[in-house]
């Protein structure tokens, strides 16, 4: 199943986790520590209270200094100006409508992180045709971003709350290789 099917298939605990998860593993380009997003992971266990959600991500945005709107005016780093976007775009509410719409932005927006960090070639003009299932040609760290997506969505799809963990563990793989992928190209400009 494609991407796009999953996404389209989810609950809102489901789209939240999948949002969350593309955020979680962009956090290095953010500047925040591995634990910053800890609060919201807990919100979506079950016994978390939905209400909560847009007060622990005002707290996240704070800590983070990113406004509820980006302005793009002056940045250079695209790929930090995606992550900022993910976090500002977050709703406040936990809802299945907006939650969908967020997680399939979110889903866009790490792709393309992944493609812009990539020192390898991606052949497909845009994330989309990865996201519908047609994967050839497609560059290391785009592939691995894919199939992180894809397990997130997969996994509270089989599991419901008690895939959280699992979901959990696969975004914070994926926050590692990227946070030494930022390092290897802040040392190349250095």
């Amino acid at each position: 199943m494609s991407l796009v099917e999953l996404i389209a298939q989810a609950d809102e605990r489901g789209l939240a986790a999948s949002g969350l998860a593309c955020l979680d593993r962009c956090v290095p380009l953010l500047g925040g520590d591995d634990e910053v997003l800890r609060p919201l992971w807990a919100n979506l266990a079950s016994g978390g209270d939905p209400a909560a959600w847009g007060e622990l991500l005002e707290e996240v945005r704070v800590k983070l200094g990113v406004a509820e709107v980006v302005d793009d005016e002056g940045v250079e780093d695209e790929a930090a100006l995606l992550a900022r976007r993910m976090l500002a775009e977050a709703p406040a509410v936990r809802s299945a409508a907006e939650a969908r719409i967020w997680a399939d932005a979110c889903s866009v927006a790490s792709l393309q992180v992944h493609r812009l960090l990539d020192p390898a070639e991606d052949e497909a003009s845009s994330v989309d045709a990865r996201r519908e299932g047609r994967t050839e040609g497609m560059s290391p760290l785009v592939a691995a971003e894919l199939r992180r997506q894809v397990s997130v969505l997969e996994l509270l799809a089989g599991h419901g709350a008690g895939g959280l963990r699992r979901a959990l563990e696969v975004s914070t793989e994926g926050r590692r290789v990227l946070r030494a992928v930022v390092s290897r190209r802040a040392r190349g400009r250095g």
